[in-house]
């Protein structure tokens, strides 16, 4: 079968990249742009962002991101300014503001940069976009052309985000290995298009190494207000190792029980990665690995403050039929949990997630 690596065709990491986003628009030949920005980011940032489009003569139109990523904010920006203008679209903050960029690039025909100001999640990379509607329910998922043009991670602004948003991050990086070493065991089709390859699976590997190696140290670092060379390459494995390596290595039963878990009204209030890290440990169930790997995977999220056990996740004491809806739904038709190298079935979770709790709990 057809193997496909995705992936932005550059990705920038270093100290004070925020005040350079000009010169890289200037690289991508663009002559007007137009800049998705937080609230917080712009507030504390936009004299550096202007300044660098300002020394290029590049006319820059700034956005405070409000509302939600939706259909009707992304139409809204797009009727907003003159495409005769405006050469290239900027995302600068967190997932929706990026998110809508992506949306806003795609629908206008134009290049994207993503500026991701905090590494909890390794979406910033992918070319997806996940639409929500104006109340800020979930809406459906929007399948991008291509990957961002550029995504720059401004490792100083990343480094100052709280602590809990680094170790989210690491959550869903942790599954990235484990979920790629299935799909390259079954074969299945990942989002790039194709059978998983050796470059995505080795940077799947590199993430994990990465994170386990260094987690504990960057988490202490970040509290700490330091940037370091460990914070650093785990802002790298957080956004592009688990990145590509999610997008071009596949997704199986960590994210589809994570998706079974984000129905349950009593974890919502949990960010995503801390989610998938305990439905890695329930996928690692499933699968019977050797008592040493589990406790490794373990040990990791009990270091770097990432749950392990159902009450840490808000559901303590919950009946087993609500957990069933959540292993139910982990199982649907279009779930990625079919592409793990065995059938799977509602109550084979549903044991692996109690059997997660048990040993989180030892």
């Amino acid at each position: 079968m057809t193997q496909v690596l995705c992936s932005p065709s550059r990705y920038i990491q270093g100290a004070g990249e925020i005040r350079k986003l000009g010169d890289y628009c200037v690289q991508l030949g663009a002559k007007g742009a137009l800049a998705i920005v937080d609230p917080f980011i712009l507030n504390r940032y936009k004299e550096e962002i202007s300044h660098s489009f300002a020394t290029h003569s590049v006319p820059l139109v700034l956005i405070e991101f409000q509302g939600e990523c939706s259909r009707n904010q992304v139409e809204r920006i797009i009727q907003s300014f003159d495409p005769q203008t405006v050469d290239v679209i900027l995302g600068i903050g967190g997932g929706k503001t990026l998110d809508t960029a992506k949306a806003v690039s795609h629908f206008a025909a134009l290049p994207v940069i993503i500026v991701p100001t905090v590494a909890s999640t390794d979406a910033p990379c992918s070319a997806l976009a996940v639409l929500y509607t104006d109340d800020g329910d979930f809406d459906s998922y929007l399948p991008l052309l291509r990957n961002p043009d550029v995504v720059i991670a401004d490792v100083e602004i990343i480094a100052k985000a709280p602590a809990r948003l680094l170790a989210a991050g690491m959550g869903d990086a942790l599954s990235t290995y484990y979920e790629a070493r299935a799909c390259r065991s079954s074969g299945a089709r990942t989002y790039a298009g194709g059978t998983g390859s050796i470059a995505a699976f080795s940077l799947a590997q590199a993430c994990l190494d990465t994170i386990l190696s260094e987690g504990k140290a960057a988490m202490l670092d970040v509290k700490l207000g330091e940037c370091s060379p460990a914070v650093e390459h785990i802002i790298e494995a957080n956004i592009y190792l688990s990145g590509i390596g999610f997008e071009s290595g596949g997704l199986a039963a960590a994210h589809a029980i994570h998706n079974g878990l984000s129905l349950l009204e009593e974890c919502r209030g949990m960010l995503h990665g801390e989610k998938v890290a305990f439905a890695t440990i329930a996928q690692l169930m499933l699968e019977g690995v050797s008592d040493q790997e589990l406790d490794r995977v373990i040990d990791f999220c009990r270091e770097v403050g990432l749950p392990v056990t159902l009450k840490e996740l808000g559901l303590s004491g919950i009946e087993k039929s609500r957990l069933m809806l959540a292993s139910e739904a982990s199982c649907s038709e279009d779930s990625p949990m079919h592409n793990m190298p065995f059938p799977i079935h509602p109550k084979e979770v549903l044991e692996a997630i109690l059997e997660a709790d048990r040993r989180g709990s030892l």
